[in-house]
């Protein structure tokens, strides 16, 4: 019989290793005759099982009045332990819901402060979500962001469901180790198949570089589209960009399609990511790519066009607003035609559009961010730490040359206060600085695993510990930070 949730964890209280007051009332859990629940190591979080599935995890094995107790590490083994006993742990395919949204975790700390947000909203979160790019970076493994995704959701009792997304990945053998894990959306990043030369090219050359099937004629030229209240015709000029620019990346999303989520039935959602590129997303084009997807057989449950303007790493939109919304416009509409939502990449802290981007896409989309995590976690620094802050921002401006051979900013550091010239108090503030911020953003993988002379971390250990130190503070600034942005988000439709 289960019993009253607090006699027996006073009950415990005297069972050898268990530290009642580091317990996450929250992650407390029944299963058959067992409790399952997670407390605070005193260098980790641990995994308690009280029962008799106690033995199913691995760990330290104790008895206490004649049944197991087992004080689990949290690695992937029980991992995979928990999201079998416990299913809302487990990733499920989120982006047939109305309103879906990506967390880049790149710490696997932010699951606490990211579930307190979709307690209050009802899009669905992704709360595994990185980039074989940001694997690489960070030295984690897609079993890490797994973990930390299933650990975060069961520590603070966050029942209704996530997803797990393997984002802009390019090669057949990521796509094979993160649908093998259970990760349950894809997102195929066709940028390696994408012309960004076309644009440029006069009308002459592009006539050389392509000669277009008769079946394509057929289908496109002389024909009027219209969609919802947009109407427009595709000559063949842009019939032949069309091509040029997306016919091999179409060919791609196809095939992988084909082989993964037809022939091997994958469990996953599939969304092509054609926003890696210089070259905007014309209307035109978007509405050419879906249809040459859809007459392949590729059922797309989001896409990801290029927008114009810039959707850079971690500061807000920049470009021209009004032919942004104009063109939003097209392409939602472009994707309720074919059954799929816009997927925004980059989203992060692109607060000038969100309302935008809510109201055009009527309250169905998918918004993916990654970096304001990262950011919002050195915010904690700068607050908490200033001196290791200060020693963390100098050793990123030296780094910051070989970090943008990774992402496209426009960073001047010419731009950023003197350290020097600030008092501690006034760190903080930094993050109100767009070249700072991207300055932080994308020297995260540098900064995390820069070693000294005898292979030891420089930063890594400190930081850590003064993240799990300063875990509630951590949880806010993200409930806030991410909370700002589905309240823009909502303002549009709401």
């Amino acid at each position: 019989m289960k019993e009253n949730k607090a006699e027996v964890l006073k009950h415990l209280s005297k069972a050898k290793g268990i530290l009642v007051d580091a317990i996450y009332p929250k992650s407390v859990h029944f299963i058959e005759d067992t409790w399952v629940f997670m407390q605070k190591g005193v260098k980790a979080d641990e995994l308690v099982a009280y029962g008799r599935l106690a033995t199913e995890f691995t760990g330290e094995v104790h008895s206490f009045e004649g049944k197991k107790l087992v004080i689990a590490p949290l690695n992937f083994q029980n991992g995979q332990v928990l999201r079998r006993l416990f299913p809302f742990t487990k990733p499920v395919p989120v982006l047939h819901k109305q309103r879906s949204f990506g967390l880049g975790d790149r710490l696997g700390l932010a699951t606490e402060g990211h579930a307190r947000v979709f307690e209050v909203y009802d899009a669905y979160p992704i709360f595994a979500q990185q980039s074989i790019r940001e694997l690489n970076l960070t030295h984690r493994t897609y079993e890490d962001v797994l973990d930390a995704a299933s650990f975060g959701a069961f520590k603070v009792g966050f029942t209704r469901g996530f997803g797990a997304d393997g984002d802009h990945l390019k090669k057949p053998e990521d796509i094979e180790y993160a649908l093998s894990l259970g990760f349950t959306m894809i997102t195929l990043d066709a940028s390696d198949y994408i012309r960004n030369d076309i644009n440029g090219m006069s009308d002459e050359k592009v006539n050389q570089e392509v000669s277009l099937e008769e079946a394509l004629k057929a289908r496109y030229l002389n024909q009027t589209v219209q969609i919802e209240d947009t109407k427009f015709t595709i000559s063949e000029q842009e019939l032949k960009r069309c091509v040029l620019v997306y016919g091999k990346a179409i060919d791609f999303a196809a095939s992988i399609y084909k082989t993964y989520f037809i022939e091997k039935k994958a469990n996953a959602n599939f969304e092509l990511s054609i926003d890696e590129t210089a070259t905007p997303t014309t209307p035109v084009q978007h509405y050419f790519v879906a249809n040459e997807l859809k007459l392949k057989g590729v059922k797309l449950d989001t896409l990801a066009p290029r927008f114009c303007g810039e959707f850079q790493k971690g500061i807000d939109y920049v470009g021209d607003i009004k032919q942004f919304e104009a063109e939003l416009i097209i392409h939602a509409a472009i994707a309720r035609h074919f059954g799929y939502k816009l997927s925004i990449h980059s989203g992060s802290d692109k607060f000038s559009i969100f309302s935008l981007i809510g109201k055009h896409t009527r309250g169905h989309f998918h918004v993916k961010t990654a970096g304001t995590n990262w950011l919002e976690a050195m915010r904690v620094v700068a607050m908490k730490a200033p001196k290791l802050y200060r020693d963390i921002h100098a050793f990123a401006i030296q780094m910051f040359p070989e970090a943008t051979k990774f992402y496209h900013v426009t960073t001047d550091l010419n731009r950023i206060p003197n350290l020097s010239s600030l008092s501690d108090q006034q760190l903080p503030e930094l993050f109100h600085n767009n070249d700072s911020r991207q300055l932080i953003h994308i020297t995260y993988g540098f900064i995390l695993n820069h070693k000294d002379e005898q292979g030891k971390f420089v930063f890594r250990d400190q930081l850590f510990q003064l993240w799990r130190d300063e875990s509630d503070a951590y949880s806010d600034m993200l409930f806030n930070h991410i909370g700002k942005h589905l309240e823009l988000l909502y303002k549009g439709f709401k």
